[in-house]
């Protein structure tokens, strides 16, 4: 059974497009829908909706940061070296500059944050099934 269904339509935010431009570094289908982009302002502000199972590539965020808002469903966050933590709405992470780190939604779950960045981001090699399937 597929937990938090609801989340697909948008929790606080609309969910936006299929997340092509970015697809190369995810396993899976995410959604994107800017809410901020703004040339004057230093950070990029999105929501991104992520289908169950899906995840982004291991990256690092240089010269900036990247600050995550959990808004639905469950999903898991993990910097390199360190276990997977387990996320749910109301839940904030705080990646700070040269980080490495991913974060998706579990396999059974969809899940939603609002990502607010800064910097550019590297991005690294996929998460392995293997890696993720433990968790």
């Amino acid at each position: 059974m597929i937990k938090h269904e609801e989340v697909k339509n948008g929790v606080i935010f609309p969910v936006g497009e299929k997340n092509e431009a970015y697809a190369r570094y995810f396993v899976g289908q995410s959604y994107l829908k800017t809410l901020i982009s703004d040339p004057k302002v230093s950070v990029g502000v999105g929501n991104v909706t992520f289908e169950p199972g899906c995840r982004n590539n291991w990256h690092i965020h240089r010269d900036g940061f990247q600050l995550l808002l959990v808004t639905g469903g469950e999903g898991w966050y993990q910097e390199e070296g360190k276990p997977a933590q387990f996320l749910k709405a109301g839940d904030v992470i705080v990646t700070h500059d040269g980080v490495k780190h991913w974060h998706g939604a579990t396999k059974d779950s969809w899940f939603e944050h609002i990502a607010i960045t800064a910097g550019t981001p590297e991005w690294l090699e996929p998460v392995a099934d293997v890696e993720y399937n433990k968790l």
